[in-house]
């Protein structure tokens, strides 16, 4: 690859969607150190903006990322563990305002599924597999998968899983809640971008909210969630979006108009 190619490539849609593509398609898009600090920087850029309603993450030459580079792996120490490389771009995704969406075809394993299991939701093709197999390779699954997968498909599945380093098939995966949806082979990204499309039309800033709630619902105790979730809501109720979706809503049941794309 010429130094002028970029490892990750960046673009936007009209409805304000961000779609990032990993491309070192000679590695299956393994996560080097050179990708990790290139989803970084754009990771980073978009962090802030208020304008962005979705982000997806996807892979180029029909593979979403197939893991970590393992020549690189194979060089780090325990000071390169420490510093938790993966794991702190992992966090930033996990962070991110927006939801966020992981569009697999082929394989997304190791640290793929890690970076996967980052995102808000998961879309994969009918061929597509899954996997932890670190354990085969003398290590663990240490940029998250062991905090997160759980969570996604119940501690039963993810000890099986990190456990064992099979891989499963994608019905294997929607079947305990890894995937969300599954598309034909090579429709992963298209069925991202419908479902980001799908969030777009909403509420941004109702749609954060959102993200933020759920991101905390399991830090939190009762009392506390409910007292987050009612500050937000005491905040959309005041919005002039509210009140123009809600309006919109009321003369829809009455045959009279259709909705505004919401502008916040």
């Amino acid at each position: 690859m010429s130094d002028s190619t970029p490892v990750v490539i960046a673009e936007r849609t009209a409805e304000d969607i961000v779609i990032l593509t990993v491309s070192r398609p000679s590695h299956r898009n393994a996560l080097s150190l050179e990708v990790v600090e290139a989803l970084r920087a754009e990771v980073a850029r978009v962090a802030s903006d208020e304008s962005v309603r979705a982000l997806v993450l996807t892979g180029a030459g029909g593979v979403f990322v197939s893991g970590a580079d393992i020549a690189e792996l194979k060089e780090r120490t325990r000071a390169d563990a420490m510093r938790r490389i993966n794991t702190s771009l992992f966090r930033a995704i996990e962070s991110l305002p927006f939801p966020t969406i992981a569009a697999i075809e082929a394989y997304a394993l190791g640290g793929g599924l890690e970076l996967a299991l980052a995102c808000d939701l998961r879309v994969g093709t009918a061929s597509s597999r899954y996997g932890q197999p670190e354990v085969g390779l003398g290590i663990i699954p240490g940029a998250g998968a062991t905090y997160r997968l759980p969570r996604v498909v119940g501690l039963g599945h993810a000890r099986e899983l990190i456990f064992t380093g099979a891989l499963i098939s994608a019905e294997h995966a929607h079947r305990i809640g890894l995937l969300n949806r599954i598309t034909p082979d090579g429709g992963a990204l298209d069925g991202a971008l419908e479902l980001a499309r799908t969030i777009s039309r909403h509420s941004g800033l109702a749609v954060r909210f959102s993200k933020s709630l759920l991101n905390l619902s399991q830090e939190l105790t009762v009392d506390a969630a409910m007292a987050y979730e009612s500050t937000a809501q005491a905040v959309l109720f005041e919005t002039e979006d509210k009140r123009a979706r809600m309006s919109a809503f009321l003369e829809r049941r009455s045959g009279k108009s259709t909705p505004p794309r919401s502008s916040e």
